[in-house]
């Protein structure tokens, strides 16, 4: 995809037609019934980022680049928190709020059309950030870090799962993804307490799901279609990537001399 909000408006349309896509994504990734993904974290992956976000009743959740969102979403209903949904895509907004309401969780959801360096909320307002497989396509990166550092209170949480090329030098790979080096950009956006940890099995989960797809009729689906065309482009260099799990917070408060 070349990251246009357009491109993902019509991907997430053609993906509400298609429970084939669904029903394989929430099998293979073990995820629980009923969360829509558009992303690649699979159920393993999401109880670790529930238990590194350690979100209580009543806090904040921003979900940037929410999708559908499936995570947030599942996020709330297992801890309790409020979430606030941000994504470029109308069409994945208006998606997530119906999930919302079907749900029983609009009542502590909220989401809204919004851009990964710029949210629309207020400095400050929520206690932990959540980027799941998005953040490649932030332009450029370091804004929109920056953006989730104006947003978290002091103390709070940033979660961010993505990959990272093993060689920045490697061509094969898009210039988005050889870009990401979260060690670096991450205390560079003014975060503290950063860890960034390799994560194999999601990555073999994530190959499991690429593999499978290409085994699937897609026929007249155009969601399956578009899920295998990924497959093929990706599965052609995922030697060179690398799946991480990156968490760092917002600094305290300087204390008074």
């Amino acid at each position: 995809m070349t990251g246009s909000a357009a491109e993902f408006d019509r991907w997430y349309a053609d993906r509400i037609e298609s429970p084939v896509a669904d029903e394989l994504v929430r099998r293979v990734l073990g995820l629980p019934p009923g969360l829509q993904s558009t992303s690649l974290l699979s159920g393993a992956g999401l109880d670790e980022v529930v238990a590194a976000l350690d979100l209580r009743d009543g806090q904040a959740l921003l979900d940037l680049a929410c999708g559908r969102g499936g995570y947030g979403l599942e996020i709330a209903r297992r801890s309790g928190c409020r979430v606030a949904g941000v994504d470029f895509s109308a069409v994945a907004i208006e998606q997530a709020r119906r999930r919302a309401q079907a749900l029983g969780l609009a009542d502590r959801a909220d989401f809204r059309v919004g851009e990964l360096t710029g949210t629309g909320l207020s400095p400050a307002s929520v206690d932990a950030v959540l980027i799941v497989d998005s953040l490649q396509f932030a332009e450029p990166k370091l804004d929109a870090l920056r953006e989730c550092r104006r947003v978290l209170l002091p103390g709070g949480r940033m979660v961010i799962t993505c990959w990272e090329a093993l060689d920045t030098t490697d061509e094969r790979l898009s210039p988005r993804m050889r870009q990401l080096d979260l060690l670096r950009q991450l205390p560079r956006a003014g975060f503290v307490d950063v860890e960034v940890t390799d994560k194999p099995a999601w990555r073999l989960a994530e190959q499991a799901l690429w593999e499978e797809a290409l085994t699937i009729d897609a026929a007249e689906d155009l969601a399956m279609q578009s899920m295998q065309e990924e497959a093929r482009r990706v599965l052609a260099t995922f030697d060179g990537l690398r799946r991480v799990l990156a968490t760092a917070s917002a600094p305290d408060p300087a204390p008074l001399p």
